[in-house]
């Protein structure tokens, strides 16, 4: 969610070499100070632990966007006209100087919040930045993915190999001494496939590689959000919608304030207050936002590749159409729905077949284990309660990667990546 060759065989021949142990941090030392990875995951870290970071003013940066005419068979409906250019931003430094890829997480635009925050730590850092939208984001499925099916990740991985490959071309006089690359989440996956693909293209010999949290099994990773979704929640019947709850926790926590401040501290502080969220409101809160991801997935690869699922093959649609009616219909289609009515259909029609084993397989981390421990470039940084680990995940990061892998015990669902002892290790990877 494996047809390239494989590594050298000077390389292949260290697979029998038992990895070092996996450098895990301990509790009592790391100093994170939320131990709910519920809250982690949505609170990220306080404002006062997080590290210096360049102000947006003293930034050199601009919004880019290519023509990569991805060849398709059908033409893309008049309503997407504004994403028809794959859009993309890019930090320049002022003279030479190392450049990193990040990939956005699941359905993540390239400028949300956790790839501004990551361009501002390396771009601090004394490096050109560029930040690429997720291939299951709408405006990735509309400009740049051939398939429009995301979730294959080998395909995926291709489409962000030509993306990154058309940036660099559209800046030519853009002084690079070193390609580095990193992903959080879903884009940590993909970041490990594009990797393998750069050993045999070479158009970047990335020096290093970070993962951040990466889905080991892609598709108990789904299945676990998918079902945060499903949590039975005190307090919720026919006549008061989870929506409703929250938002009355909300207005009684700024009522109690005396005026009402949007900041990054305001879930933190809110968890400190009498209306904290519980964990399973949390947990549906996580898993409702997943859900908005997996139905824009399945709304725009249906309504691309004219399947019908969700929008009538023969509905008109122009620029004014209103298409919310069908995107409520999405919004019935989990993840695993969308896997199951577009992704396997279309894998197996070009596989001659397959099973799901194999699928998921070939979609997770295990397609590239030999690559992951065989090559020195490529590090992990994982957090031991991420909601979107299953058992076995963190066995087979310590089995593959040994040393290079780094296990938080907390921060839930990359809600570590701001914290100073986090952001400091980043860049000490990248230094080398």
């Amino acid at each position: 969610m494996s047809h390239l060759p494989r590594l050298l065989a000077l390389l292949s021949c260290l697979a029998v070499i038992t990895p070092a142990s996996a450098a895990d941090i301990d509790a009592s030392s790391y100093g994170y100070p939320i131990s709910n990875p519920f809250e982690a995951t949505l609170a990220t870290t306080p404002p006062a632990l997080r590290p210096e970071l360049p102000a947006e003013a003293d930034i050199n940066q601009r919004d880019y966007k290519i023509k990569l005419r991805p060849e398709r068979e059908f033409e893309l409906p008049d309503n997407f006209w504004s994403v028809t250019k794959m859009r993309y931003r890019l930090a320049k430094q002022p003279g030479e100087a190392p450049l990193i890829f990040i990939i956005a997480g699941t359905g993540a635009h390239y400028a949300s919040s956790t790839p501004e925050y990551l361009k501002k730590l390396f771009y601090g850092a004394g490096y050109h930045v560029v930040q690429l939208s997720s291939p299951t984001s709408y405006d990735f499925m509309t400009s740049a993915s051939r398939l429009a099916t995301p979730g294959i990740t080998r395909d995926d991985a291709d489409d962000l190999y030509r993306a990154m490959q058309a940036v660099r071309a559209q800046h030519p006089r853009l002084q690079v001494s070193e390609f580095y690359l990193t992903g959080y989440s879903l884009g940590a996956l993909q970041a490990a496939f594009v990797s393998e693909l750069d050993e045999t293209r070479r158009s970047f010999n990335f020096k290093r590689v970070l993962l951040l949290n990466p889905p080991v099994n892609l598709y108990t990773s789904v299945t676990n959000l998918d079902r945060m979704v499903q949590t039975q929640v005190e307090g919720i019947s026919n006549s008061t919608t989870f929506y409703e709850l929250v938002l009355g926790k909300l207005t009684r926590y700024f009522q109690a304030k005396g005026y009402v401040d949007i900041n990054d501290a305001l879930l933190y502080d809110f968890q400190n207050s009498g209306e904290q969220l519980s964990d399973e409101q949390m947990a549906m809160l996580i898993g409702a936002a997943f859900r908005f991801s997996s139905a824009d997935i399945a709304f725009t690869s249906d309504l691309i590749n004219r399947r019908g699922l969700i929008t009538p093959i023969d509905y008109p649609i122009s620029e004014g159409t209103s298409l919310t009616p069908f995107f409520k219909r999405a919004l019935q289609c989990d993840f695993d729905c969308y896997l199951t009515e577009q992704v396997i259909p279309m894998w197996r029609a070009r596989t001659d077949g397959g099973s799901i084993a194999q699928l998921i397989d070939e979609v997770s981390l295990y397609a590239v284990a030999d690559y992951l421990k065989n090559s020195s470039k490529i590090a992990v940084m994982h957090n031991a309660d991420d909601v979107i680990l299953g058992p076995g995940d963190l066995g087979f990061l310590r089995r593959t990667l040994g040393e290079r892998l780094t296990v938080y015990p907390l921060g839930g669902h990359c809600g570590n990546l701001n914290y100073r002892v986090n952001s400091d290790a980043m860049l000490e990877f990248f230094r080398g």
